[in-house]
């Protein structure tokens, strides 16, 4: 009896220190947004001028404002996953800070010249700051007095537009149910499993690093080329190099290297840096702009494209 009675004691000190551990797990922060084919098919698309070509993007301000199945839609989904630890960053506050810092009107319009454009998306992933974009598309069913919900949830990397985490299905039909109970059915079942994909997702980048894509080109004005040898060494080793000292594990693949370009693919940057503090694609290619500057006196021009993309030109700013 007395033994068993240790047994007991030890293992319930080990559950304890598991679901500890557990929830003091870092959780990716997330945010919720109808998806592409929901905001196409009932009406809210916007375009824009993306260096001459007019693309049509989701007009997400215009849907919140005008569907308030929507907002019914975002809040049982924040709630849902707000139970399950998982911190949420709300849509349609990121849209008034969009606005707070008067980035609506810059939307519509193409900087033009030497600068990579934006799309109103990535200037609200840039206000977001969320790590996953959480899609969700329903499409209301009636069969006589009837009702159901079909759904479909994408969990997308901020960074890399990439699927990282997928669910979707069909709750059962009622007479009576309101639309925010015909999803919490219809997604109870599967929510879990999403959120373990999540996590996954998440708990790799922790790991091995954060995927991102840089560009470095030269400017017409630039005398030199990639070939041009600093201090005994190409400025395409050079490069390479820091590259290499600066992310995870030094993963990262050259895809293409010409005397004018360089293209860096699958590159794998901490979440955080050495001050643990959370780094972003923009403030690690500083640091490689800093030290061409401070090292061979090579001045350059940062770009971005989104959260994932960096392009840095080379011969001046």
């Amino acid at each position: 009896m007395k033994n068993k009675l240790i047994y007991l004691f030890i293992s319930a000190l080990l559950l304890v220190s598991v679901s500890g551990a557990f929830s003091q797990a870092k959780k990716p922060t997330i945010m919720v947004v109808p998806s592409d084919v929901w905001c196409n098919t009932n009406g809210y698309m916007l375009e824009f001028d993306n260096q001459g070509t007019k693309v049509k993007i989701p007009d997400y301000k215009k849907a919140l404002q005008e569907n308030a199945d929507l907002l019914l839609v975002i809040s049982k989904i924040n709630e849902l996953m707000a139970t399950r630890g998982f911190p949420l960053k709300n849509l349609e506050s990121a849209l008034k800070t969009l606005q707070d810092q008067a980035a609506e009107d810059a939307m519509l319009t193409s900087k033009g010249g030497a600068e990579i454009n934006e799309s109103p998306i990535d200037k609200l992933k840039k206000v977001a700051k969320a790590d996953i974009w959480m899609q969700i598309t329903w499409t209301l069913n009636q069969t006589g007095p009837k009702k159901s919900v079909t759904f479909n949830l994408q969990g997308l990397d901020s960074y890399t537009d990439k699927q990282i985490a997928g669910a979707s299905g069909t709750g059962k039909p009622s007479f009576s149910a309101e639309l925010p109970v015909l999803l919490e059915e219809a997604v109870l079942a599967h929510i879990d499993n999403f959120n373990v994909q999540l996590q996954a997702h998440f708990d790799d980048m922790f790991a091995n690093g954060r995927e991102v894509i840089l560009r470095v080109k030269t400017w017409s004005s630039f005398e030199g080329d990639f070939n041009t040898e600093y201090d005994g060494k190409e400025l395409t080793e050079i490069i390479e190099g820091w590259i290499t000292e600066n992310t995870v594990q030094g993963r990262f693949n050259t895809t293409d290297a010409t005397e004018n370009m360089l293209l860096f693919e699958q590159v794998r940057i901490p979440l955080m840096d050495a001050n643990n503090k959370a780094i972003d694609t923009r403030g690690w290619a500083r640091n490689l702009q800093k030290m061409l500057k401070e090292k061979y006196q090579l001045e350059s021009k940062l770009m971005m494209k989104g959260l994932g993309q960096a392009q840095l030109v080379i011969g001046e700013k």
